[in-house]
């Protein structure tokens, strides 16, 4: 990402989701639709543009041959039940070389560092041979980051996808709403154990989008495309209603240099219990420290162990709890 000689007001804050961002977005540098694609996002918390890459037809025959063998499903048969396989591989990065070259792609990686502020980095891919049918949800419950929302989706379409394929839905402006976190529902993070990190913020996610009157809207893609979508923007996989269609896809998250990274359903911010992630980059293969300012965390201390100054404070004061 190529310097700006204009510092936000905001650093702390991505660019797209600053409070200042329309008084700012002229001085950023970006491009007309750059700026068009950043207002989206700021607007709504998800933009689609089409995916650059020249051989994205023949990673797409490379990936689907890679990847089928290990679905446990007979993806080949027209007439086949595509769901009844595993609906998800996590990380195929790491041995698929157009995985990989999807997630570290150039011009997505120019394009969101420019966006929030910060150099852009992939930590994490999840290939789809179908439809996820995932409840609603926001990404920030998984990963987040210190500042906030340092952390965004990218959602590649390898085919068209119609409605009875399961496509993707999402709650335009939900991204603006408060990060449904373990203190907004009174619960411990920290410690704790879950089937399901989505389960305990379910009910509140429904309840703002009731209380908001928002409604979904579907993304009826087509090959080629890619959706950005921000931290907290709700989301998820609608039913498929014909199960013998595929919905090839990739998702690749990232997350945006000098931040504190962390999983928040295990965590609690307000004492410092702070689950932090050991996360390599994909571009480089290498360790990203926790670092906040500048500073990394120190890293002889098991992430688990690792506090902030106010949580030894409190921890002074509030007597600690077995098994937090």
């Amino acid at each position: 990402m190529s310097e700006t000689v204009y510092k936000s007001v905001l650093p702390g804050v991505p660019r797209i989701e600053s409070p200042a961002f329309r008084a700012e977005l002229p001085h950023f540098g970006l491009s007309e639709a750059e700026q068009a694609i950043a207002t989206k996002l700021h607007v709504d918390g998800f933009a689609v543009i089409d995916f650059e890459d020249v051989e994205f037809d023949q990673r797409v025959d490379r990936i689907r041959a890679s990847l089928i063998p290990r679905l446990g499903a007979d993806l080949n048969d027209p007439e086949s039940d595509k769901t009844r396989g595993d609906r998800r591989i996590q990380d195929a990065w790491k041995f698929d070389e157009d995985v990989r070259a999807i997630a570290v792609n150039p011009a997505i990686l120019n394009l969101l560092s420019r966006l929030y502020g910060r150099r852009a980095f992939p930590f994490q891919t999840l290939n789809f041979p179908v439809g996820t049918q995932q409840a609603v949800h926001a990404d920030a419950v998984h990963f987040s980051s210190l500042p906030e929302r340092f952390m965004c989706g990218v959602w590649v379409a390898m085919e068209d996808v119609p409605a009875e394929a399961g496509p993707l839905f999402y709650a335009p402006g939900s991204h603006r709403w408060p990060i449904v976190s373990n203190s907004l529902i009174g619960r411990r993070g920290y410690a704790s154990q879950l089937e399901s990190a989505q389960e305990p913020y379910a009910d509140a996610w429904n309840a703002m989008i009731a209380a908001h009157g928002a409604s979904t809207e579907t993304f009826l893609a087509r090959k080629g495309q890619a959706l950005i979508w921000c931290a907290n923007l709700l989301h998820g996989g609608s039913p498929q209603s014909d199960p013998r269609l595929t919905r090839w896809s990739q998702v690749t998250h990232y997350y945006f240099e000098d931040c504190i990274y962390y999983t928040p359903a295990f965590s609690d911010e307000a004492l410092g219990q702070l689950q932090l992630r050991d996360i390599v980059g994909i571009d480089d293969g290498k360790l990203r420290p926790n670092s906040y300012l500048g500073t990394p965390l120190p890293a002889q201390l098991p992430p688990l162990q690792k506090r902030s100054r106010m949580g030894r404070l409190l921890r002074k004061i509030v007597p600690r709890r077995s098994g937090n």
